[in-house]
Parts: structure tokens; C-alpha cells; sequence
């Protein structure tokens, strides 16, 4: 699988990450931005943007100042000035899309931003694979100590520094945690510097990742940057059931994607009457059922008529209906404009053949086999009761 960025070479030629599967800019690779400026010249007299944004674990990203003679390019493994110590990471984006990164991030051009040092070297890679592969194993040791302190907290995710001199824990806590002591028992059983950092729960499935209900990767962990705040009220104006399990998500939370339509159901229900509205008929009130708002039909349920059921009627005409009824005219019965709902008609490609055979097709042999079974127990039977006979026959002689 290459990646879209790979075809852009000197001469033509694929240059090619060398990162060996953890490339940055394929497809699986959550939050990546497209860089659609690449290969296009600079004007001239204008230098290019000196930071370039780098990819850690989880999708974190940071942005980082190259020196003036370095050139880097989208794969290339870099050690990082952290100060103190040193990281390692993976150039994600170069150029002028950079500085539209850090506008939409708020990330200032001025001097916190730390510096490249120089492209990771084979013993700093290998450092860095090292401390990754400690991670797991950290993290379940971890979670032993804060079981047997026991503070109420859930840590999530570990993660190290590239020169596996610092860890950085990921937790989650309802309250305030004082975890003075618990950070004492990490330095004394993992030699490191700690830190401690907490997170939200959307955060946390952000930095898992999973799938969703709907069979594709997590939002917040593929593509989404930041959580908007999710009502019920997004729910209830797409008509949605208020049912908890089906509207959170794997954090626990409502699920962001109710905020991604909520704009056109609002702009389609202005269309709509309010749900309150009932149009007076000869029968009695017809109040609304239920609305359709894609199909854009209303269901009426007239109060007086016992056996009727929810009648359809297209939103054209309902609006029509409850002006006649607000001007004070009365209709005879909302049947009369009802839509007919027609089935579905069945494909004549399909024919179903279940019933076609007999049921009753092997009870002939059944009974035919449970009459021998009969006849040769009752048989047998007639010849045990025939041999205590002439047993006692014989005794009484």
C-alpha cells in the first residue's frame, strides 16, 4: 500500500518513506491531514515555513522548528528536543500547511516552540522501539499498584519517552486524586520520571480507538479534533428513541455523530407544525402521530374514531388542513385526504418453494416401524409369561 506522498520524487521517482509500516500518511492512519500544496513551487522570495508538525503515539501531534540548512520530509524519523531529555517521532506534515494547522489549533509562532535536533540514528530508533515495547507490560504493572493503594482512579494508556528516561500515565477520575504517594511507588518500581495526566472519557476512546455501532473506526480517534458538547435535544429533534444504550458511545457519552445532522433536521423541521397541533373534525381532534421527515408526511390519529388507526398525509396538505381548521372551518374526516400506502411488490425472479413438499411424507414409515416394534414386544412378552407358567407347574409337582 503506498501512501499518497510517496509518489511525489525528485525526477519523477516514488521516494518512499522507509518507515516500514508505521508511515504516517496512508489511509489507516487516524487524523492525517492531505497535503495538497506538495510539489507545488514556492513564488519566489519567499522562503519556506520552518515547522513542521510530528506524529507520536495515538495520533498526538506537536510542531516543532527545523533548523534553516535541515530539509525533512513526510515519514522521516526525528529526535526532538523536549529539554529535559529527548523524544522521537514521525514527520506527519511539511510546508505551508503547517502554519494552517497551528492556526486552527492556536498553536503560536514564537519561542516555546521546541526544535528538531537532527533524523533519528539507528541507536536512537532502536531505543525508542525498545521503550514502546515496555508500554503494555508498564501499563498492567500499574494498574496492580493503584489496585493495591487503592485510589479510586482508572488509568488508561502509558506512554514513553523516545529516550525511555520518562512515562507519561493517562488516567481517568470522577474526583480529585492525590496520588503524591502513588507517583513515589512508580519512580521506586520503574526507575522514571512520571507524569501524570488526566483526560475526559472521550479523550480516552480517542487514544484507544474502536469501532463504533455503525462498522467503522471511532470519529474522535480517526478524524475528529474536537468534542463538541452533545444534548438529548439532538436526539429528540431527529426523532430518535431516548434509549441510553443505543445513543452513548464506547465512552460512555452521548455519541458526537447526533451532532452531524442536527443542522438539516432543524432546518427541515421548520417546514413542520408543531407537534401540539390538532385540526378539528366532525369525528373529534385529529392530533399529530408521528412525522416523517424525509418522506415529509404528517400521520394524523383522529381521537373520536375508536377503530381508526394513524392516517398519512403529505406535509402540503396538513399545512392546508390546519389553516382551514385555525380559521374555524371543520373538516368531515382527515381519511379523505389520507395517502393510499401501497405494498411492496415482490420480485417474480424470487419463487419460494418452502410447502411444496409433503410434511406428513415420512410418518407412513414411522408407524409402519412402530407396530413390528409393538407386535414383537408383545410377542416376547407372551412367551415370558408362558415360561412362569411351566415353572410353576413344576414346583406344585
Amino acid at each position: 500500500m503506498g501512501c499518497s506522498s510517496c509518489s511525489n520524487g525528485a525526477g519523477g521517482t516514488p521516494r518512499g518513506c522507509k518507515n516500514n509500516g508505521s508511515c504516517g500518511t496512508c489511509g489507516s492512519g487516524g487524523k492525517t491531514t492531505y497535503d495538497w500544496l506538495e510539489g507545488i513551487a514556492l513564488p519566489s522570495g519567499i522562503s519556506p515555513f520552518d515547522i513542521v508538525e510530528v506524529r507520536f503515539k495515538n495520533n498526538r501531534k506537536g510542531f516543532f522548528r527545523r533548523k534553516s540548512i535541515d530539509s525533512y520530509h513526510v515519514g522521516d524519523v526525528v529526535t526532538l528536543d523536549i529539554n529535559p531529555g529527548t523524544d522521537v517521532g514521525v514527520v506527519s506534515l511539511t510546508g505551508e500547511l503547517v502554519r494552517t494547522q497551528m492556526s486552527i489549533k492556536k498553536v503560536k509562532d514564537d519561542h516555546e516552540v521546541k526544535r528538531i535536533l537532527h533524523k533519528s540514528t539507528t541507536e536512537e530508533i532502536e531505543v525508542w522501539h525498545r521503550a514502546r515495547k515496555r508500554e503494555e507490560a508498564t501499563r498492567l504493572k500499574a494498574r496492580e499498584i493503584i489496585k493495591r493503594l487503592k485510589i479510586n482512579m482508572k488509568l488508561t494508556d502509558v506512554e514513553f519517552q523516545g529516550d525511555e528516561k520518562k512515562a507519561t500515565f493517562f488516567y481517568i477520575a470522577e474526583q480529585r486524586v492525590d496520588f503524591r504517594e502513588l507517583v513515589r511507588e512508580f519512580a521506586m518500581t520503574f526507575n522514571l520520571r512520571i507524569d501524570m495526566r488526566q483526560i475526559g472519557a472521550r479523550q480516552e476512546a480517542a487514544r484507544v480507538g474502536g469501532v463504533g455501532s455503525c462498522g467503522r473506526e471511532l470519529c474522535c480517534s480517526t478524524w475528529m479534533t474536537d468534542f463538541r458538547t452533545v444534548s438529548t435535544g439532538a436526539a429528540r429533534y431527529q426523532q430518535l428513541a431516548l434509549n441510553p444504550v443505543k445513543l452513548a458511545g464506547q465512552c460512555g457519552k452521548l455519541k458526537c455523530c447526533l451532532n452531524f445532522e442536527l443542522d438539516q433536521y432543524v432546518e427541515a423541521l421548520k417546514e413542520f407544525p408543531s407537534a401540539k397541533t390538532k385540526i378539528r373534525t366532525s369525528k373529534g381532534n385529529a392530533v399529530i402521530f408521528k412525522m416523517d421527515i424525509f418522506k415529509k408526511i404528517i400521520y394524523f390519529l383522529e381521537l373520536g374514531e375508536t377503530a381508526g388507526g394513524p392516517m398519512p398525509v403529505s406535509l402540503e396538505v396538513a399545512n392546508n388542513l390546519i389553516k382551514a381548521s385555525e380559521n374555524g372551518d371543520k373538516i368531515a374526516s382527515i381519511s379523505q385526504f389520507a395517502i393510499q400506502e401501497l405494498p411492496d411488490e415482490v420480485s417474480k425472479t424470487y419463487s419460494n418453494v418452502v410447502g411444496q413438499d409433503d410434511l406428513t411424507r415420512f410418518d407412513k414409515n414411522k408407524k409402519q416401524g412402530r407396530r413390528s416394534g409393538g407386535k414383537s414386544k408383545k410377542g416376547s412378552h407372551n412367551r415370558h409369561k408362558g415360561q412362569r407358567k411351566v415353572k410353576s407347574q413344576k414346583t406344585n409337582s
